[in-house]
């Protein structure tokens, strides 16, 4: 392998945890190529690890292994089957969930997700591209998938250089693809739906939201009916809003396939149903796409937020619980907090806190990366 030689400010942020080097950091990248696992030392010569290179990213090196490793088949099944045992021991017999969240699971810019005997890739810089062939073979010596592919269609492919894309690595994929979330049965489109299929990282703040939930329910920016057809179970009626005609069409058909009746699913704009509706609901959930994708519109997103709880908690009865959401990772919780009680102080409504929640542990979270805790859910209850 190549050895790539970083600065003393690179060597202080791999030392407090963070696998991330910037090319502003880098002092020789040597014959380093696109996508190479390349080792990773200071100017004095001291080692620090082994990293994938990128040619094209303002992140030059995320960091494998602390250590010099061969970054081979052993290497990804080593991996693969560590963050596999993380969620056997979290998630108690589920056949869905992310079986690896990237740098969480020591395997920076690689995203997999398994929906029961099928399952989804995203390689997210230029060495986890490379390394796919590898991932695939890993995954089908594992679990016998029925089919696996690629959902290389996320933006920040294009800050490597990679083609955004959608292809079938291994197998077949079916149009729609079934599932059990929480005891309910979803249809799951692998190749269009959100993100890699459904939000599997709302999984347990479903379950936690349907324990508060009582009325009449909003659920906005529903997507594939979520929230709305757990709500469903504790709720006289649901309403689920979203602005994507395919995405309120996955929710009908996903509460008809659980025989969920008192539930109904429109497209509209949240923004306006929030502002001109009549009605009052004891209960509403805000789980909007992210406002933010970069730091420097961090406070045009905490307006964003400000201004759709301050519309919500208007429309709530007392007593109503608000379920309210950001996965704005550029968006701390205490952001979220200080604008939600904002909207509060203006809509002249008293909130208290039942639950303040975040990603499933199929999402782990390391606490010296913080980009790995990106969701926030606070369950709030209007006190007046």
């Amino acid at each position: 392998m190549e050895t790539v030689v970083v600065n003393r400010k690179a060597a202080g942020r791999v030392e407090s945890g963070h696998p991330w080097i910037f090319t502003g950091d880098v002092v020789d990248r040597a014959g380093a190529q696109p996508g190479d696992a390349v080792l990773v030392a200071e100017r004095n010569g001291r080692p620090l690890g082994t990293a994938h290179y990128s040619a094209a990213s303002q992140i030059t090196l995320r960091m494998l292994s602390r250590k010099s490793v061969e970054v081979g088949i052993d290497f990804f099944r080593d991996r693969i089957i560590a963050a596999l045992r993380q969620r056997q021991r979290t998630l108690l017999g589920a056949t869905s969930y992310r079986l690896v969240h990237g740098e969480a699971d020591f395997l920076p810019a690689l995203v997999i997700d398994r929906y029961g005997d099928y399952f989804t890739v995203q390689a997210l810089d230029q060495g986890m591209d490379r390394a796919t062939a590898l991932i695939v073979q890993v995954l089908t010596e594992l679990f016998a998938p029925a089919g696996i592919v690629a959902r290389n269609d996320a933006a920040v492919r294009s800050h490597e250089e990679l083609p955004r894309e959608i292809k079938t690595l291994f197998g077949e994929i079916p149009e729609q693809v079934e599932i059990e979330l929480n005891g309910l049965r979803w249809q799951v489109s692998l190749e269009h739906g959100q993100k890699t299929g459904i939000y599997l990282d709302q999984r347990e703040n479903y379950r936690a939201a349907a324990r508060y939930a009582s009325g009449r329910a909003l659920d906005c920016f529903t997507s594939s009916g979520g929230f709305a057809l757990h709500l469903a179970q504790s709720c006289e009626h649901v309403e689920g809003i979203d602005s994507s005609a395919a995405a309120v069409a996955a929710a009908r058909a996903n509460a008809l396939r659980n025989d969920i009746r008192n539930a109904e699913f429109r497209e509209a704009d949240v923004f306006d149903v929030l502002a001109n509706t009549g009605k009052r609901y004891g209960t509403i959930v805000l789980d909007p796409p992210a406002f933010t994708k970069s730091r420097g519109k961090v406070e045009a997103a905490l307006r964003g937020y400000k201004e759709i709880n301050l519309r919500a908690l208007k429309l709530l009865e007392p007593g109503g619980v608000l379920v309210t959401c950001s996965c704005s990772h550029h968006v701390s919780e205490a952001e979220l907090f200080e604008v939600v009680a904002a909207a509060s102080l203006d809509a002249g409504r008293t909130l208290r806190v039942l639950e303040r929640r975040t990603q499933g542990p199929d999402h782990p979270v390391l606490l010296t990366v913080p980009e790995t805790h990106y969701l926030k859910c606070l369950i709030l209850q209007a006190a007046d």
